[in-house]
C-alpha cells in the first residue's frame, strides 16, 4: 500500500507527540536526575507534559477532519464515498492557483457488470470491484481522489494541474480504460472488463461547484452508454439528461409504439469467408421527438412493467420483415434478419401464427427469419409450450439462435433439444481475442464442439480489426461488432450496403481467383 509524505508525517507525528509518548516520561525524569540532580528532575516533570501538550492539542483538528472521511468511506473498496469527492472539487475549486492550475472531474462505469455478476455470482463480482479500485488507484496521483460512486461506478477528483483541455482529458481516462483493460481472473476464467467514461472540464461546468462538475461528468457517462460499451464522452451545455421516471413520459412510452417512433435500427453481420453481409439483427430504439434517441436499458424495464412486451415484439418483427422486403427491392441480398423473441413472446400459444401472418404479409420465406433466444431461456426453461414454441417456428422453416452462448449454463442436450442452428458467442469471448491466448484457446474450444454439432458460429462484440482477423482464423463463420458498424437506422443502412459492396469489389483478388 503506497502513502504520501503528508501521511507518514501525520504517523510519525502521532507516534512520538500523541498520549502513547507519555510512556517515556519516567525514563526522561530518571536521566533528568542523574545528569542534573532534583532541579533538572522538577523542570523535566512538569515541561515535558506541556510540551507533548501543545502538540497533541494539533492532533485533534487533524482527527476531526480525518474522522469523518474514514466514516464515509465504502466498506468493500475503502474508498471514500461521493461526499469526499464533492469536497475535493470544491477545495480545487475555490483556490486562487498562481499558477493557473485547474481541476476536472470524471466518473467511469465498468461495462455489462450486471451480466458479469449472473455468470460468476456476488463473491467474483466483489472480488472485480476490489481490483478495478486498486488498479485506478494505482494508476492515479497521491493528490487526485478516487471514490466509489455506486455498484459499479467511480469518480475522480483531479487535484490542480496545468493544461486541462480535451486532449489531455481522453489521454487519462484513456490511461484508466487500460488499467482496467487488463484481463482479470475469475473461476479460473480471464474476464477482460470495458469502462464507459464521461467527464467534465474546467470551462464547460455550469456551476464553479463541485457537485455541478459532478452532475455534469454523470451526464456525460450517460451519452457515453448510448454509444456502446468503452465509450467516453465529454459534457457539453447543450447536453440534457435523460430520465422516464414520470407520468408524462410513461404516456409517451405507450403513444410511441403507436406512433412508430420505437423501431429497429439493424447491424450488419458478415461472412469471415466472403466478407459478404450474411445478416442483420434488429435492435429495438426509441427515437423521442425532444430527448432524441434513447437505447433499449432505459426503456425496456418500463415496457416489461406496463406489460407492452408483446405489442413491442409485433411492432420490431413488422418492421424487420418490411425492411428484408426493402432490401430485396433495392437489390441488396440479406440472407435473414435476427429478431430477439423474450420468454413470453416464446410462451404465447399464438406466436407462431402471428409470425407466418407476418410472413404472408410481406410474401417472405421462413428461412429469412432467424429466432434469437437468450441462453439462459433454454437452460432454465421447463415450459413446454416454449419448448412446443421452439419447435414450430423451426418446423415452419426459421432459424434458431441461441443468443449471448457462453453466458449462461445452456448443456450439449438443451441445445438439441431447441433444435439450435446457431450459437452466437457471447463478446466476453472475443475480447482482446488477438492479444490473449486463453481467449483463442476457449474460443478455439466453442468453435471446436460447434462444428462437431453442425452448428454455424457468430461471434458478437467484434470492435477490432485485430480480432475480427483471429476469429477468422480460428474458424468462426460470421462476425459482428463495432468494427463493422454500429446500429443504424433503416435509412442508412441503404447506403451502407451500397459503400460495403464497392468496398468488397476493391479487394485484390490473390492467385487463380485473380486470373
Amino acid at each position: 500500500m503506497r502513502h504520501s509524505k503528508s501521511d507518514i508525517v501525520v504517523r510519525l507525528r502521532e507516534a512520538f507527540v500523541g498520549p502513547q509518548a507519555l510512556a517515556f516520561l519516567p525514563a526522561l525524569c530518571l536521566a533528568a536526575y542523574w545528569f542534573g540532580g532534583e532541579q533538572l528532575l522538577i523542570v523535566c516533570a512538569l515541561l515535558v507534559p506541556a510540551i507533548l501538550a501543545s502538540f497533541t492539542g494539533l492532533t485533534p483538528y487533524s482527527r476531526s477532519r480525518e474522522a469523518p472521511e474514514q466514516a464515509r468511506r465504502d466498506g468493500l473498496t475503502g474508498l471514500p464515498l461521493s461526499e469526499i469527492l464533492i469536497s475535493a472539487l470544491d477545495t480545487s475549486l475555490s483556490m486562487d492557483d498562481p499558477l493557473g492550475r485547474k481541476t476536472a472531474c470524471l466518473v467511469l462505469e465498468i461495462d455489462d457488470f450486471d451480466a458479469l455478476k449472473t455468470q460468476f455470482g456476488d463473491a467474483a463480482s466483489d472480488d472485480v470491484i476490489r481490483i478495478c479500485a486498486d488498479r485506478l488507484k494505482g494508476a492515479l496521483r497521491d493528490q487526485d481522489k478516487v471514490v466509489r460512486l455506486g455498484v459499479e461506478r467511480f469518480g475522480v477528483a483531479f487535484a490542480p494541474m496545468r493544461h486541462v483541455d480535451l486532449e489531455k482529458m481522453i489521454q487519462l481516462a484513456s490511461r484508466l480504460q487500460a488499467v482496467l483493460s487488463e484481463p482479470v481472473s475469475i473461476h479460473a476464467t480471464r474476464v477482460h472488463l470495458t469502462a464507459s467514461i464521461g467527464f467534465c472540464l474546467p470551462n464547460r461546468a455550469p456551476k464553479p461547484t463541485g457537485q455541478a462538475f459532478l452532475d455534469a461528468a454523470l451526464l456525460a457517462l450517460t451519452e457515453a452508454h448510448h454509444t456502446g460499451p468503452g465509450a467516453m464522452r465529454s459534457y457539453t451545455p447543450a447536453r440534457q439528461p435523460l430520465t422516464l421516471g414520470d407520468g408524462k413520459q410513461i404516456g409517451d412510452l405507450e403513444g410511441a409504439l403507436e406512433q412508430g417512433q420505437i423501431v429497429p435500427w439493424f447491424q450488419p453481420q458478415l461472412s469471415t469467408d466472403t466478407g459478404e453481409v450474411s445478416g442483420m439483427e434488429a435492435l429495438a430504439r426509441w427515437e423521442h421527438p425532444d430527448q432524441g434517441l434513447i437505447p433499449p436499458g432505459q426503456f425496456m424495464p418500463l415496457i416489461e412493467d406496463l406489460g407492452l412486451t408483446e405489442r413491442l415484439s409485433e411492432v420490431i418483427l413488422f418492421h424487420a420483415l418490411m425492411a428484408v422486403k426493402t432490401w430485396d427491392k433495392a437489390g441488396y441480398k440479406v440472407p435473414y434478419v435476427a429478431v430477439n423473441f423474450s420468454p413470453m413472446d416464446l410462451a404465447n400459444p399464438k406466436i407462431v401464427d402471428k409470425v407466418c401472418w407476418e410472413l404472408d404479409r410481406f410474401e417472405l420465406e421462413p428461412s429469412r427469419l432467424s429466432v434469437e433466444i437468450l441462453e439462459n431461456v433454454i437452460a432454465s426453461s421447463d415450459d413446454d409450450m416454449i419448448t412446443r414454441n421452439i419447435w414450430a417456428l423451426k418446423d415452419i422453416g426459421c432459424r434458431i439462435e441461441l443468443d449471448d452462448y457462453g453466458t449462461g449454463h445452456a448443456s450439449l442436450a438443451n441445445i438439441r433439444r431447441f433444435a439450435v442452428d446457431r450459437i452466437k458467442i457471447d463478446r466476453s469471448y472475443v475480447a482482446r481475442c488477438d492479444l490473449d491466448r486463453d481467449q483463442q484457446t476457449m474460443l478455439s474450444a466453442i468453435l471446436t464442439m460447434a462444428e462437431r454439432l453442425q452448428l454455424t458460429t457468430l461471434a458478437e462484440g467484434v470492435e477490432t480489426i485485430g480480432e475480427h482477423a483471429m476469429l477468422a482464423q480460428l474458424g468462426c463463420d460470421h462476425v459482428q461488432g463495432f468494427s463493422i458498424s454500429r446500429p443504424l437506422p433503416f435509412g442508412q443502412t441503404l447506403e451502407w450496403m451500397s459503400a460495403h459492396k464497392r468496398k468488397l469489389s476493391q479487394t485484390p483478388r490473390i492467385g487463380n481467383q485473380a486470373s
